[in-house]
């Protein structure tokens, strides 16, 4: 394969271009072949992405505008973010991310998630998963939630339906 690099987004345009309520993933990459995965997103003034894990992947976090607090599950202090901050977010870590008075916008960067796979009905034998596990699937973005019951998204942020 030979690629060439392409311009694939103006993010200051894209963030101009969104409504004042736009929550969530504005753009998301979706080149065929690639080995990373990244998002823009945007959480308007106040709003929250309730405490998540990422179990799988290590997330690079750059704030582009606005700011907010990332608040560590550990118990440790508050790290706060402003435009350029880069925050890494180590696979296992709990968190939780709240837009300042301005609002939050920032890119994630991480390696591509395998994708999801239907295997033999073996499952009893091998303790795979269940049969249906929509309800882990996030209605904005479409990732896969590594939690049972998950109440925000990890990606987008945007909460799960009835919880």
């Amino acid at each position: 394969m030979n690629a060439t690099p392409e311009v694939l987004a103006v993010l200051d345009d894209l963030l101009a271009a969104a409504a004042p309520d736009d929550r969530g993933a504005l753009w998301q990459l979706s080149q065929q072949g690639r080995e990373l995965d990244a998002n823009l997103v945007r959480l308007p003034p106040g709003a929250e992405v309730g405490e998540h894990q990422e179990d799988v992947l290590d997330v690079l976090l750059v704030v582009l505008a606005g700011g907010g607090r990332l608040t560590p599950g550990d118990g440790g202090a508050p790290l706060t973010l402003t435009p350029t901050t880069v925050t890494w977010l180590p696979r296992t870590s709990r968190r939780a991310l709240s837009a300042g008075p301005d609002g939050l916008a920032y890119l994630t960067v991480h390696r591509r998630r395998p994708g999801l796979a239907i295997k033999p009905a073996v499952f009893a034998s091998e303790g795979g998963e269940a049969a249906c596990s929509l309800d882990r699937v996030c209605p904005e973005c479409g990732r896969m939630s590594q939690e049972s019951a998950p109440k925000y998204c990890g990606e987008c942020g945007e909460r799960f339906p009835g919880r």
